[in-house]
């Protein structure tokens, strides 16, 4: 068992994709693990009651991570459930894909106010309680996307890139309170966006990647699992990026 055992972490979009991989593996290394969720209420149960088998507790609690106020009640739901909060993992992110010519006003804000604002408010929701326990790991899931641009995706690339903007900025402010503020950038991975490509577009896809694959979802979580354990504890305002080799 990590060090992480007797830790509490609150995953945001942790009911599917790479949420749900960073919610099972921080479980499996003896944390326990508070999941949010938008709208999938059965995906969100499932990945609760696959952590119970792992002797870690487990909670999902539904909530827009758009919405100041929903952090707020999730913050003080898990502060009065655990009593402290040590990890939070901003991961709850949305696309909604279009040339700008075409993108739509609600496009770009929706993109906005779920990926970017989201993790404002989720970090403003917690941040005063680690700087008072004088301990915190904060991991926020951008995109390569934020770093080298993507057509369709300006909407996408300015949240993800303001991600990284937002984690180095706060990690300079907190580093004194024992507090390290990350961004793990992850390249393609195997989610159900990437399950609708076609062979088409996956061989299109494996030829720009140098390891010839995309990654698992589990491969990006096991880098949070380190960020988030007390290996990490000089590592701060840094971009880890999980790619295989694409921007290399």
């Amino acid at each position: 068992m990590s060090d992480l055992k007797g830790k509490v972490a609150i995953v945001t979009g942790g009911s599917r994709g790479i949420g749900r991989a960073i919610a099972k593996v921080l479980a499996l290394s003896g944390c326990s693990v508070v999941i949010t969720y938008k709208s999938s209420v059965q995906q969100a149960q499932e990945v609760v009651d696959e952590i119970s088998k792992f002797d870690s507790k487990a909670m999902a609690i539904q909530a827009d991570s758009a919405r100041f106020e929903d952090a707020q009640r999730v913050v003080d739901e898990v502060l009065k459930n655990f009593g402290k909060i040590d990890i939070l993992i901003n991961n709850a992110g949305i696309t909604r894909d279009n040339l700008l010519l075409r993108m739509s006003e609600s496009d770009w804000d929706d993109v906005i106010e779920t990926n970017l604002k989201g993790v404002f408010n989720f970090t403003k929701a917690v941040i005063k309680h680690m700087i008072s326990q004088r301990y915190g790991k904060i991991i926020n899931i951008a995109s390569v996307v934020g770093l080298i641009g993507n057509p369709g995706q300006a909407n996408y690339a300015a949240s993800k890139a303001g991600i990284i903007g937002f984690t180095k900025a706060l990690a300079k402010e907190v580093a004194s309170r024992n507090i390290q503020v990350n961004v793990v950038a992850p390249g393609y991975v195997e989610t159900e966006m990437t399950e609708k490509l076609n062979e088409e577009q996956k061989k299109r896809l494996f030829e720009m990647i140098p390891a010839k694959r995309i990654a698992k979802p589990e491969e990006i979580a096991y880098v949070v699992k380190f960020l988030a354990s007390s290996e990490s504890d000089y590592i701060t305002g840094q971009v880890i990026v999980v790619d295989g080799g694409l921007t290399a």
